[in-house]
């Protein structure tokens, strides 16, 4: 009877050892393998995938952590709205950019876990100088790239009171409102101006505050992984200097 109990004691003790040592074990041994599904869009400085590679801030801060961290990181791109598919069907580990409005009637019903906010966003209207302060009327055919919602004007969308004009590319919808052929462009603010930048159109659009915009924040998302976010989260908390850091790099902080 007395051996019994030493052999239940022994084999509970090391129950015991083996639950507190995986209570420890740090989550980059959950999964060292990580694809992530990224926009197939350029939208740089915050993102692009281009020739094959996914490049910018949003590549930077992922790289970082998944080096930090042991994670073995794969990008894939796909279509905007595919790619929420893919997040909702768990067919991606996680999913960069995202946000808890973005297709909600698609996560709805959707175990969809967030990470504390990595980078502030505006998504406004930028128009002609000339234009800038003449207000709502002004703005008849907005243009934004396609899969994209321009949340703050679907008011004015719905009522048609404005046409909605949905481009393939971001330099197409740049190009669009300097030709006239729209009256403003709905994007990324930080966006639109390296865009010009690359454009050799510098100062050509330019952000209107008084116009309806959405300031808010990029997250990283899953549906099957919520010990990744986690790790993320902690690591993003542990390497605040270093986040801003890659911030003011890629030049995607916000006054």
């Amino acid at each position: 009877m007395a051996y019994d109990l030493l052999v239940h004691v022994k084999k509970y003790t090391r129950q015991v050892t083996i639950a507190a040592t995986l209570a420890l074990t740090p989550v980059t041994a959950l999964a060292d393998e990580v694809l992530i599904g990224v926009e197939d869009l350029t939208y740089y400085p915050h993102y692009t995938f281009e020739n094959g590679e996914y490049s910018g801030f949003g590549r930077a801060v992922l790289d970082a952590w998944a080096g930090d961290r042991g994670h073995t990181v794969t990008y894939k791109a796909f279509p905007i709205k595919r790619l929420m598919s893919m997040l909702v069907d768990g067919e991606v580990d996680l999913k960069y950019p995202d946000n808890a409005y973005w297709s909600s009637d698609l996560k709805d019903g959707k175990n969809v876990t967030y990470s504390e906010a990595v980078v502030e966003y505006i998504d406004g209207v930028s128009v002609k100088p000339e234009q800038v302060g003449k207000g709502m009327g002004s703005v008849k055919k907005l243009g934004t790239v396609r899969g994209f919602t321009p949340w703050a004007w679907l008011d004015e969308i719905n009522s048609g009171a404005v046409e909605l004009s949905e481009l393939g590319a971001l330099d197409g919808l740049v190009k669009q409102v300097l030709a006239g052929r729209i009256d403003a462009a709905y994007a990324n603010v930080s966006v639109i101006q390296h865009q010009l930048d690359q454009m050799g159109e510098a100062g050509a659009l330019t952000f209107d505050p008084d116009l309806k915009h959405t300031r808010d924040f990029y997250y990283l998302s899953t549906t099957t992984k919520p010990a990744l976010i986690e790790d993320f989260n902690s690591w993003m908390a542990e390497n605040a200097d270093k986040v801003a850091a890659l911030k003011a790099e890629y030049n995607v902080t916000l006054d």
